[in-house]
């Protein structure tokens, strides 16, 4: 799910003119990245390959039956930290943030902090 525009209303709404925002799943079975958002094949082609490199069947230990959301959430990550500069954040061209759901659908939460330097 793409969440750059959410994350962005939480920068404007905080005023902060410069700093650093950081985006945050508490959960372990999910993650935040940051890819391509331009053309949405990339986000169908990283969830494939992810899906490829850990698939359900093999011999997991963790009896709850979301072994491969854990694995998954580890190699991508649980947060990611963006400069914010006049106000914006400053990501390249094509990127964007984005939530990603390894066990679900569930309820789940991203918290979003924008720390800024002191005057």
């Amino acid at each position: 799910m793409d969440i750059t525009e959410l994350v962005n209303e939480v920068v404007e709404k905080t005023g902060a003119e410069e700093g650093i925002c950081f985006v945050y799943a508490p959960h372990t079975t999910a993650g935040v990245l940051i890819n391509e958002n331009a053309d949405p094949s990339v986000k169908e082609d990283i969830l494939m390959a992810l899906s490829r490199a850990v698939p359900d069947n093999l011999p997991f230990r963790h009896t709850e039956g979301n072994s491969p959301g854990h694995v998954k959430s580890s190699i991508v990550g649980c947060s990611v930290a963006v400069p914010v500069k006049d106000g914006t954040l400053q990501l390249g061209t094509w990127q964007g943030i984005f939530f990603a759901e390894f066990d679900g659908p569930r309820t789940r939460q991203v918290w979003v902090s924008v720390l800024t330097q002191a005057k």
